[in-house]
């Protein structure tokens, strides 16, 4: 086994890991009373496609995080991508748990801009690979939109 195979099937390991921690810290989640019985977006997308999206933008990141690992390898990257995970768990809790629909669109907002510049300022280093971010980005940019009409909503 390759290298760059061990570090998909660790990236795999970590992104599918932060998708079960946040699950967790979310409590009851979308089925829950909460969620259920707040104003959301019209363009709410139907639950079953939050699992299939995060399932696709998780091993699309994996992938992302393998190439860039492989091309640079160095703090930097750790400390992006470390962000990146406390960020994205940290919401589920916040918005979910704690129902903090502002401190969990300021969470969302930063998550968003951290993959917005990881695709914008890795496209000269990775090229086409950076592509692998984009539905991890569109998706972000759709729940910081939920995240806002859940606060201006309710």
């Amino acid at each position: 086994m390759t290298t760059f195979t061990k570090n998909i099937i660790i990236f795999l390991i970590i992104n599918v890991a932060a998708l079960g921690i946040g699950g967790f810290l979310m409590g009851d989640g979308p089925s829950g009373e909460y969620y259920q019985s707040i104003n959301k977006a019209p363009w709410t997308p139907p639950g079953w496609l939050f699992g299939a999206a995060w399932t696709l933008i998780m091993v699309c990141f994996s992938f992302y995080m393998a190439y860039w690992f492989k091309a640079e390898n160095d703090k930097t990257v750790w400390g992006l991508f470390a962000l990146q995970f406390a960020l994205n768990v940290g919401w589920n809790p916040l918005f979910f748990y704690f129902h903090l629909a502002l401190p969990g669109l300021l969470v969302i907002i930063a998550l968003t801009a951290l993959v917005g510049y990881l695709l914008v300022s890795n496209w000269s280093l990775l090229g086409n690979v950076s592509l692998l971010i984009v539905p991890y980005f569109v998706w972000l940019c759709i729940a910081t939109s939920l995240n806002w009409y859940v606060l201006l909503k309710n």
